[in-house]
């Protein structure tokens, strides 16, 4: 089998190929007298292996996956696959926790006027250290009146309900942030909708894509090995 008959079935050019195998994502191919490479199957599998797992785990972490398998460790690639499901189900929880949180703002009153650290400390019931914490934190952003006093309009109370919401959820500040700046980006929780819809949407794929992926890698490890 040539470069070209692997290079053909992905799309891709013969280059290709050839980077990958001196990546270590494929194993070395053996020569001809004159110089030639000469795949087999198992070379077939091994790049199908590779070209799966790079939508389920990036192609990073596909190259890790592979060169441990042709370094012989084959926990660092269970581990690696493990951990690629771990941070799957972390983004799925992340994702319903925002989803509720945003369906949960709905519910509360619009608030028309500015409030002082005080009043919005009241409103959710923590103090005004918390509210400055999460301002240092990049959660709030309050603007300043002449005095530099903290003012917190409308949209700033919004982001501290939610935030108070995914915090109660024990998330990190950080990832609260996050989320966050998502939603001022979007324009506010009723334009967030679509984004988390394309959020599950690619979370879904995610997951369909590395059940095919463990299926791939399998075939391959067990035409490396074939079981007796």
């Amino acid at each position: 089998m040539r470069p070209a008959d692997l290079a053909r079935e992905h799309g891709i050019s013969t280059q290709a190929v050839r980077n990958y195998e001196q990546s270590g994502f494929i194993p070395p191919a053996a020569r001809t007298e004159s110089g030639y490479r000469v795949y087999t199957e198992v070379h077939a599998a091994a790049l199908r292996a590779f070209i799966a797992l790079i939508p389920a785990f990036g192609h990073a972490r596909a190259g890790q996956i592979m060169n441990s398998v042709h370094s012989g460790r084959l926990d660092d690639v269970l581990v690696a696959v493990d951990r690629g499901h771990e941070q799957l189900l972390r983004d799925r929880e992340t994702l319903d926790s925002v989803s509720g949180a945003v369906r949960d703002l709905a519910g509360f009153a619009p608030v028309l006027e500015p409030r002082t650290i005080g009043e919005l400390a009241r409103r959710l019931g923590v103090t005004p250290a918390t509210l400055r914490a999460w301002e240092e934190a990049g959660v709030l952003t309050p603007s300043r009146d002449a005095a530099g006093h903290r003012t917190f309009r409308a949209e700033d109370v919004r982001d501290a309900e939610l935030a108070h919401l995914l915090r109660r959820g024990g998330y990190p500040l950080a990832r609260i942030a996050l989320v966050v700046r998502q939603i001022r980006t979007a324009g506010g929780t009723d334009s967030l909708g679509a984004a988390l819809a394309e959020w599950r949407r690619r979370l879904t794929a995610r997951g369909l894509a590395m059940l095919a992926a463990a299926g791939r890698l399998n075939e391959y490890l067990t035409a490396r090995e074939p079981v007796p």
